[in-house]
């Protein structure tokens, strides 16, 4: 712990940045899940000066070999009861003024997906509808390449800044999108060592009532499924065309909603949602999320993919 003090301090000191970081930070506080254990140290940025900042602790990390751990909205992971080592730099607070130039709009990764959708909303720009009541941040849904309603993040993205190792070192630069890099649920920022800084979409001027309507029909369709209800992480599992089905459905008709470990539980609402009932500990869910697909390999020969990531030392 002790050196993770004096690399936050030499950074700070070299490139002054408005940041907030903790030490033993519990990542319950900063999940979805709302499990997990501590964060040697957790890290933020606030304000002016991350940038360098930024650079500095990603070279210096590599240099003295400190985990260096990068989270966005915390809707897509489970972090390990023992927690995560080494720092944990949370994207939410890189956020601020989101940009409109012609049919594009540039935002920061830690803006929330909902507030870059109502941001477009509110200036009757449309093609984001589709992302509307996704939980996490623009950052995350770039990284996952997010999708829900026949849509994907690939199919609007334009470019997106990055920091990302070039031969031993970090440098920033710019990636132009290649649809030939994405797939259903993979980004090629999945297979780098990189941060992802903003992004800019494609969008079109259209009716704002009708990309409202648009909007609330799928956060209706959302709070219906029961993405809201107890602490979760959305799908669990993703689908597949060649099941013939939705993976939610396969669940349901071997009867396995509901199932139980500790405070996990696959909701009785919904066959791919796992769901913290209140004092679930990340044990308990990567036991129910290895279990259901253990048995729907047996009853149907399928192998679930999971959509929740597992991070920290497990």
């Amino acid at each position: 712990m002790e050196k993770i003090r004096e690399v936050i301090n030499k950074c700070l000191k070299e490139t002054p940045c408005e940041i907030n970081f903790r030490y033993n930070e519990p990542m319950k506080d900063h999940t979805t899940f709302k499990a997990g254990g501590p964060a040697d140290c957790w890290l933020s940025p606030q304000g002016g000066g991350f940038t360098p900042f930024c650079l500095n602790i990603l070279n210096t990390c590599r240099a003295e070999n400190i985990p260096l751990f990068i989270l966005g909205g915390g809707a897509n992971i489970v972090v390990s009861d023992k927690g995560i080592r080494g720092i944990t730099l949370d994207m939410n607070g890189w956020k601020g003024e989101i940009y409109s130039r012609g049919n594009e709009m540039i935002f920061k990764s830690g803006t929330s997906i909902d507030k870059a959708v109502d941001t477009a909303a509110e200036a009757s720009l449309c093609g984001l509808e589709f992302l509307a009541g996704m939980p996490g941040t623009i950052g995350g849904a770039v990284w996952m390449n997010a999708r829900c309603y026949g849509s994907e993040i690939a199919d609007i993205l334009n470019w997106v800044d990055i920091i990302s190792c070039d031969k031993g070192k970090y440098e920033i630069k710019r990636i132009e999108k290649d649809a030939a890099d994405f797939a259903y649920k993979e980004s090629p920022f999945q297979k780098m060592d990189c941060i992802i800084l903003s992004a800019a979409f494609k969008v079109k001027k259209g009716e704002k009532e009708k990309i409202l309507t648009e909007m609330n029909k799928n956060r209706d369709d959302r709070e219906k499924k029961g993405h809201y209800r107890l602490p979760c992480a959305g799908s669990a599992f993703k689908n597949d065309h060649d099941f013939g089905k939705p993976t939610g459905q396969i669940i349901d008709e071997l009867g396995l909603k509901g199932s139980q470990i500790g405070g996990a539980q696959i909701a009785p609402f919904h066959g791919n949602i796992i769901v913290n009932t209140g004092n679930a500990a990340a044990n308990d869910i990567r036991a129910l999320v290895d279990e259901t697909a253990l048995k729907v390999k047996e009853k149907t020969g399928f192998t679930l993919q999971p959509e929740i990531l597992f991070v920290g030392e497990w």
